[in-house]
């Protein structure tokens, strides 16, 4: 008997075989390095080695080198002094904090910044990190005859800035650290904070008392408070000043202008770790 040959239907659109989709180029490497930052930053307050990532990832030890490599030189990690430890870095920090900015964390402060403004009678400035500087996201003004030449999106130095000094304070060692080691002490007034040491020496005492000042160092004549915003995990998000003339300046300062500041600070950030950004 002889064979039949059965032909195979033509294919048509509905039987043809979905095209391949080839992978974007890149995007294996790109998880790897998202892998590796999320462990570390999930890890909380634990800091890992590159032997304890490889072996909890499961990539060999060169590749994990080499993310941990980028990932230092472009500070989203730091590595903690005197160990082989990794823990989070501070431009991933000023990232994060620029994605609460644009996640209305202006509108969270709106309220507390205007009850401020209007006990203190003073101007007031919310500011973010911007890698090493401090760059104003809000200003409310003084409805007294002198006011602060700032303007939103104005930047100011980590050093001189009651803002800046309230941020470096509030982060870990190893990030402060990295951030003081890209300064460049640039001076503006004869009272402009001018060496690394002279900085930290002052940020031990802006950790105890839980503000920081501005005496005339960034600008002349101008008197600043400082107080951090921190997110549940304790750390800066973003930071509030008072801006004061000197020549109005109240004698006692902690009624006037640093309780009000640090209480505000407080409430805010005690609403911040109550919202879910990630909605």
């Amino acid at each position: 008997m002889k064979a039949t040959r059965v032909q195979a239907p033509r294919a048509t659109s509905e039987s043809s075989p979905a095209p391949v989709v080839k992978p974007v180029a890149g995007t294996a490497s790109f998880s790897k390095f998202m892998r590796v930052l999320d462990t570390i930053a999930l890890g909380g307050d634990t800091a890992w080695t590159v032997h304890e990532l490889s072996a909890r990832l499961g990539y060999p030890r060169p590749t994990i080198y080499r993310i941990v490599e980028a990932l230092v030189a472009e500070q989203m990690i730091v590595q903690k002094r005197h160990t082989q430890t990794f823990g989070l870095g501070p431009r991933l920090i000023s990232l994060a904090s620029r994605a609460l900015e644009s996640s209305d964390i202006r509108q969270l402060c709106k309220d507390h910044l205007f009850d401020l403004k209007t006990l203190t009678q003073e101007t007031v400035h919310l500011a973010v990190p911007d890698r090493s500087e401090m760059t104003y996201i809000d200003k409310l003004e003084s409805p007294k005859a002198v006011r602060m030449n700032s303007r939103l999106g104005s930047r100011v130095t980590m050093y001189s800035s009651s803002v800046g000094k309230a941020y470096l304070a509030r982060l870990d060692p190893d990030a402060c650290e990295a951030l003081i080691a890209q300064l460049d002490f640039k001076v503006f007034t004869d009272r402009t904070l001018r060496t690394p040491k002279a900085l930290r020496s002052e940020l031990e005492q802006i950790r105890r008392q839980g503000y920081a000042e501005d005496r005339e160092e960034n600008e002349k004549d101008i008197f600043c408070f400082g107080c951090a915003i921190t997110d549940k995990q304790s750390r800066p998000v973003a930071c509030v000043s008072l801006s004061i003339p000197a020549f109005r300046m109240s004698p006692n300062h902690t009624d006037s202008y640093i309780k009000p500041l640090i209480d505000t600070c407080a409430a805010i950030s005690r609403q911040l770790a109550l919202v879910d950004f990630s909605n």
